[in-house]
């Protein structure tokens, strides 16, 4: 798809207007021309996730295509509750599959890449040092903490996550209350020898 070379132009572009967006979808079952839309709108904070979780510009831009290319094809069947959740619930099955077949040596610390995927209430703009602190923090989470966590940062609300991922809001809030407070543990363990490094220098 033509619109991953232009990923960054396209996070630019105004969000959609969440009123139209149940007829934008309905349109788009009648007409595929309409999609283009849904794309346009859709394609950074997908291709963003994509990325966080596969940590290479060229894995998440096939998987990406591959995200919209299934949505495209089931659109038919979606009837319905938050597109964004329906698609990024496409993009968590698309990622767990390629996850699934790299090779078992790769390193998993690829997976926990962040990237500035689109403007968010939980973007973070973090300096080269803090990224490597979080994607080890991040890798220290049981793997549905962190998948939770991912889709939080893709911008994600834990009412579309619980709808995404198949589960109740009940769980999800659960599972994320647990999760940051094992990252604010974690965190605070890892600044303790920072702190401890700098005070010898």
């Amino acid at each position: 798809m033509q619109g991953l070379q232009s990923r960054a132009s396209a996070s630019t572009l105004p969000p959609l207007d969440l009123g139209d967006e149940a007829a934008l979808v309905e349109r788009a079952r009648r007409d595929r021309r309409a999609f283009a839309l849904l794309y346009r709108g859709y394609v950074a904070p997908v291709y963003g996730y994509c990325y966080h979780r596969l940590g290479s510009r060229e894995a998440a831009e096939d998987a990406t295509s591959l995200v919209f290319a299934k949505a495209l094809t089931a659109l038919p069947g979606h009837h319905g509750g938050s597109f964004r959740a329906w698609l990024f619930g496409i993009a968590h099955h698309v990622v767990a599959d390629a996850l699934r077949a790299r090779a078992p040596d790769e390193s998993l610390d690829a997976a926990t890449v962040i990237v500035d995927a689109s403007p968010s209430p939980e973007e973070l703009v973090l300096v080269d040092e803090d990224r490597r602190v979080l994607r080890q923090l991040l890798a220290q989470l049981p793997s549905d903490q962190r998948h939770i966590v991912d889709l939080r940062l893709a911008g994600l609300t834990n009412v579309e996550i619980a709808q995404a991922l198949g589960r109740s809001r009940g769980a999800i809030d659960v599972a994320y209350h647990r999760a940051v407070v094992r990252l604010r543990s974690l965190l605070g363990d890892a600044a303790g020898p920072q702190e401890g490094h700098r005070g010898r220098s």
